[in-house]
């Protein structure tokens, strides 16, 4: 199943902010960040998926106000020779725990740096290609989101603490698994999809 390749990414899951309740106060494991100018409060599913069948291989529950780039080395399995990330993980290959893997990053431009090459140069257009070219590479990794998300519905929390709702995300990802993978499965059985 796993090649030799993996993207990864997140998404922040909310969580109620009420605090009526017996002891006053949010979930102490939950906590607020800001994406763009909407804040949210909750927290986040970041996601390692093979690049080539777009099943996911790695689910870790964080705190919404962590930073991506920190749960890189956990997403990876290992033995993947490409890694593609969104400009959220710009310098991760530089990190210690990363630096001294063979790995070739293929890591999104920040849109400010795309913006400041004209257009009109080769270059301008060579690099919009490419970005382009990455960015439908890592739209793989929308997939299992919008599966737990729209179709299971789960964007909201239903538990208290990061534990109980990393437990959920790995058995609602699991399920997407077998969403992405029940063509090719019905297929080794001799059944058409539907």
């Amino acid at each position: 199943m796993m090649r030799e390749g993996t993207i990864a990414d997140a998404t922040i899951i909310a969580a109620p902010p009420s605090v009526k309740n017996e002891a006053k106060a949010r979930d102490p494991d939950m906590h607020q960040t800001r994406k763009g100018n909407q804040w949210y409060f909750g927290m986040k599913a970041h996601i390692g998926v093979d690049a080539e069948s777009g099943l996911v291989h790695t689910v870790v529950g964080t705190a919404a106000n962590e930073a991506d780039i920190t749960q890189t080395e956990h997403l990876l399995h290992g033995d993947e020779k490409e890694v593609f990330l969104d400009a959220g993980y710009v310098g991760a290959e530089k990190r210690d725990a990363l630096k001294e893997r063979d790995i070739n990053w293929q890591i999104a431009m920040k849109r400010g740096k795309l913006k400041a090459v004209p257009e009109e140069t080769l270059v301008g257009q060579l690099l919009r290609k490419l970005e382009s070219v990455k960015a439908s590479i890592r739209s793989k990794v929308e997939h299992p989101f919008h599966i737990v998300k729209n179709l299971f519905h789960y964007k909201k929390v239903r538990y208290k603490g990061l534990a109980k709702n990393t437990a959920q995300l790995h058995t609602l990802f699991a399920l997407a698994n077998l969403m992405i993978a029940k063509r090719r499965l019905l297929a080794l059985d001799g059944r058409v999809a539907s």
